[in-house]
C-alpha cells in the first residue's frame, strides 16, 4: 500500500522576494553592461530584433515551465521502475 503524500508547499515571501531582487539585479546588470556598448550596439539591441527576441523567448520558457509543474513525489521514477 502507498504512503499518503504529503501536499506540498507553497512558496512563502521570502522565496518570492529573493527571485524578485534576483531577476532585478539581473536587469539592471544587464542595463549596465549594454550602457558599455558602442551606440551602434546598444540602438540594435534596443531598437531592433534582439530585444524582441529575447522577449519571446523567455516568455515562452517561462510559459513552458509553469505548463510542465513538478512532478509529485509518487510521479517520480524509482530505481525498480524497470
Amino acid at each position: 500500500m502507498a504512503e499518503p503524500v504529503a501536499p506540498r508547499r507553497q512558496p512563502g515571501w521570502p522565496q518570492v522576494a529573493f527571485v524578485a531582487a534576483s531577476v532585478v539585479i539581473v536587469v539592471v546588470g544587464a542595463a549596465l553592461v549594454t550602457g558599455f556598448l558602442p551606440e551602434e550596439f546598444q540602438r540594435a539591441i534596443f531598437h531592433g530584433p534582439v530585444l524582441i527576441g529575447v522577449l519571446i523567448v523567455g516568455t515562452a520558457w517561462v510559459l513552458w515551465r509553469i505548463s510542465r509543474g513538478r512532478p509529485m513525489i509518487d510521479e517520480r521514477p524509482t530505481d525498480n521502475d524497470g
